[in-house]
């Protein structure tokens, strides 16, 4: 694929090359409903306020600073629990375009959502184990920052892609990468089960490995190392199971989705401006933190309604019993999934409450599993639930 690189050479200098970065122009688009809030705190910053240079229906775009993207995101978080809840673009026309979103692709037209590989599923279902998944959380949660531009961002990169190759080592249809970024030091790491039959159409199940916070303490246990862990474990599971997919799967971690879903963009526009026939897209951001009584929220705007059918139908076949769900909205690119979406791909987001009552220590030094009482019980279900829809849709 293009911009992979060999795990090694990331290794040899991983930010020389962004040490230096000037505090450049960028554009973000957001909801409009944003606007008001955030030319306030930009006055309170000492910062003029942002002029929009174009707007559509509920979405306006604005040019700011490199610098001001992590404090644009506390703002996204604080005052609409969003995460991050704008899209940062290199240059005003590329704002400005996505104005306009993609129509759905044609292929993803013709997919059906069948149910009917229950032995898989069960396999892997019942291979994931809550140690495992909290193993990873911790992990990753012991870096000082994931930042998308600090050294430890790169690290924790670094560490991902390792793990995900031990857990694949032995099967020669698996590979680990790293996707490098042009304009920041941290990668994005993807692991390919390559598939039997269909390769060539492909399932994606991601979610963000960087964290808030240059300056500060930033483990981001939940926002977003539950969301590795979850389906970490279902690489794993799969392994254990021999499970081998009719379609490719691909396990993405994003950087830089805390500063305007930057890692997920450039990868979904990769993979459309290569032709990649992608068919669904999962996406798990914060699957630990149980804020409501139903288990899952499952994200109904910006996402695609035919797949969310599909999840609630996974539910009800084979988790019924253990696993609840409710409808919940999210806002404007409140995760990765809306870069997917953008692209034109079929991409839905379970979330781990109603995103409204979803974990207060977010984007704080008090992200941490503690606050989740210790376990991964709960990303555990999102765990079962991941197993599912790759065992049902690449199978």
């Amino acid at each position: 694929m293009k911009r992979l690189i060999p795990f090694a050479l990331l290794l040899l200098s991983p930010t020389a090359a962004f040490a230096e970065a000037e505090d450049k122009e960028l554009w973000i688009s957001l909801g409009s409903d944003a606007l008001a809030p955030l030319s306030e705190a930009f006055v309170r910053e000492g910062w003029k306020a942002p002029a929009p240079s174009m707007s559509k229906e509920d979405v306006v775009v604005i040019p700011v600073r490199e610098s001001q993207l992590s404090r644009i995101a506390e703002i996204m978080h604080d005052q609409f629990n969003r995460c991050a809840g704008f899209v940062t673009f290199e240059s005003r026309d590329e704002a400005e375009q996505s104005l306009v979103p993609e129509p759905l692709v044609p292929s993803q037209e013709l997919i059906t959502y069948t149910i009917d590989n229950a032995a898989a599923v069960n396999c892997m279902a019942n291979a994931v184990t809550e140690a495992n998944v909290r193993s990873t959380i911790n992990s990753l949660a012991a870096y000082t920052t994931r930042y998308y531009t600090s050294t430890t961002g790169v690290s924790a990169a670094n560490w991902l892609r390792s793990r995900w190759a031990t857990l694949a080592s032995g099967r020669t249809d698996i590979t680990t990468e790293l996707f490098t970024h042009a304009a920041w030091a941290q990668p994005s790491v993807i692991l390919t089960i390559r598939g039997t039959t269909l390769p060539n159409e492909v399932v994606v199940v991601g979610g963000h490995l960087d964290s808030t916070s240059s300056g500060s303490t930033a483990p981001g246990a939940d926002d977003n190392a539950s969301g590795i862990a979850s389906f970490t474990e279902v690489i794993r599971a799969a392994v254990a199971c021999n499970y081998r997919p009719q379609r490719t799967v691909k396990f993405m971690g994003y950087a830089a989705e805390e500063v305007g879903l930057r890692g997920s963009k450039e990868i979904a526009a990769y993979h459309k401006n290569n032709g990649i026939n992608v068919v669904g897209v999962l996406q798990l951001d914060m699957t630990n933190y149980r804020g409501t009584s139903a288990d899952v929220g499952i994200v109904t705007d910006y996402t695609n309604s035919a797949q969310n059918t599909f999840l609630r139908n996974l539910i009800a076949t084979y988790f019924s019993t253990t696993i609840s769900h409710v409808n919940t909205t999210c806002g404007y690119a409140c995760s990765d999934h809306a870069s997917w979406t953008n692209a034109g791909f079929a991409a839905s987001i379970p979330h781990e409450a109603v995103v409204s009552q979803g974990n207060p220590y977010i984007h704080t030094t008090g992200d941490t599993i503690a606050k989740s009482g210790g376990t991964a019980n709960h990303a555990l279900k999102f765990s079962k639930l991941a197993a599912a829809f790759v065992a049902e849709l690449a199978k």
